[in-house]
């Protein structure tokens, strides 16, 4: 009887895995359509691309941020002024984070896959820029316990449906093998959006919007910490991540942005 059976079982288990896979199919039928009617345009140019969302030619446009820099702040030195020569901005206002690095200078391809990515559900850029991160911040990664994105206030986040800074650190954690501690800071002030905001302005904006969450704090103690935001610009916002990570006794803080904005001289 078993064995009449189990032919049966066989016949059975087949058929239902067919229709399991014909499902998956069909489930992925409407979006192959729509790949099909609307290709993927580059988000820069708006030519239609292969991949990741932007043109080679495109890419080619980014000014990556490559050596001499400075060793504190990351920013390019238009020459090589010698082993650990600091910028004029790291002598005269040191942040309280250690280090910074960048992948891209913030031009206007790198402002149109910030916004892109922040603003219009752009996440297949995430990968992309994710890994050019992880190459620019190879040195501080090395050493790193963790990962900590830069957080929003749950208003904000629940408008953007998204983290970005949170996207672009998993894939990071991807390339590095370093865990994500998404939790362990807190946005618990809502703060003004710094666009438009003079430096002392933006410093005083983000005053005390950040704390490390009371039940993480030893998580946080003796660590060495790279924080991952989108775009470095007058640096107030990571800065004051810093301070609320130090104050709960990390061992080291460092940044690491896709864009960071670069002073012509």
């Amino acid at each position: 009887m078993d064995a009449e059976a189990s032919p049966s079982r066989s016949i059975s288990s087949h058929l239902r895995g067919a229709l399991k896979a014909c499902r998956g199919v069909l489930a992925h039928l409407p979006r192959l359509a729509l790949d099909i009617a609307l290709p993927t345009l580059c988000v820069s140019c708006r030519e239609p691309v292969d991949g990741e969302g932007v043109c080679a030619a495109c890419w080619a446009r980014l000014s990556f941020i490559e050596r001499p820099y400075c060793p504190r702040l990351g920013i390019p030195f238009v020459y090589d002024p010698g082993p650990d020569m600091l910028s004029m901005e790291a002598i005269a206002s040191p942040p309280a984070y250690q280090r910074a690095r960048a992948a891209v200078r913030y031009d206007d391809v790198a402002r149109t896959l910030v916004h892109a990515l922040k603003y219009q559900d752009r996440t297949d850029l995430a990968p992309a820029m994710g890994r050019w991160m992880a190459r620019a911040g190879g040195e501080l990664l090395a050493g790193a316990d963790m990962l900590v994105p830069v957080p929003l206030h749950w208003r904000r986040a629940w408008r953007r449906r998204y983290n970005q800074s949170g996207a672009l650190a998993h894939i990071i954690a991807r390339q590095s093998g370093i865990k994500v501690r998404g939790e362990v800071l807190r946005r618990v002030r809502h703060t003004e959006q710094q666009i438009g905001l003079s430096r002392a302005q933006r410093a005083t904006n983000v005053q005390g919007a950040f704390q490390v969450s009371p039940d993480r704090q030893a998580e946080i103690q003796g660590r060495r910490i790279v924080l991952v935001d989108d775009v470095l610009t007058s640096g107030a916002t990571l800065d004051a991540c810093a301070r609320a990570l130090l104050r709960a006794k990390a061992a080291q803080v460092d940044v690491l942005v896709f864009a960071r904005v670069v002073e012509s001289r």
